[in-house]
């Protein structure tokens, strides 16, 4: 396929600035972002099928468990979990009460913060982890580190490093997604 051009428009009279040509990427860099694409993509939805497959969850839900696991108490409040998990206030809380119908998760109110709640993962919860844990790490294992080297596993992790930091914003009231 082509690489899109700019359309063609003169500046107004007394603009002070020229249109810029966008920075376009090369035919090696547009090869490298859709192979990226390509594989993040096929990625979440083999990883996904898998969690559907063995424990009834998308991929995303596991995430929240694996989190809340983590953390001390197995509790977190929404708004840290919501931050933890890169996701929109709106669609943790809808996972939210999706996992507490499994029993998976309850909610708990905060008791220094009317409006704040905990996220706790219980025991159900838990063992479904537990058990849901050694297939999804096969998965994982399987689709990306038995295909890599170490060199490439290392760099990697690197570039996504790399990347991550660069996008998230330093500035307080950034758009993004927890904070939505």
């Amino acid at each position: 396929m082509e690489r899109m051009k700019a359309p063609a428009s003169a500046p107004t009279p007394g603009s002070a600035q020229e249109p810029q040509e966008p920075r376009w990427l090369t035919d090696e860099e547009q090869h490298v972002w859709r192979s990226f694409m390509e594989g993040v993509t096929l990625l979440d939805d083999h990883l996904d099928r898998q969690l559907q497959r063995d424990a009834g969850m998308p991929h995303v839900y596991y995430g929240l468990l694996v989190k809340l696991a983590e953390a001390p108490r197995r509790r977190l409040r929404m708004t840290e979990l919501a931050m933890l998990a890169k996701i929109t206030r709106s669609r943790l809380s809808h996972a939210i009460a999706r996992l507490e119908k499994n029993g998976w998760v309850r909610r708990e109110d905060c008791p220094d913060d009317k409006r704040g709640q905990f996220a706790v993962l219980t025991d159900e919860g838990y063992d479904v982890l537990r058990q849901t844990a050694p297939g999804h790490v096969e998965a994982v294992r399987q689709a990306v580190f038995d295909r890599l080297t170490p060199q490439q596993q290392k760099s990697l992790g690197e570039i996504m490093r790399i990347v991550a930091e660069g996008l998230q914003p330093a500035e307080a009231g950034a758009d993004l997604p927890w904070l939505r």
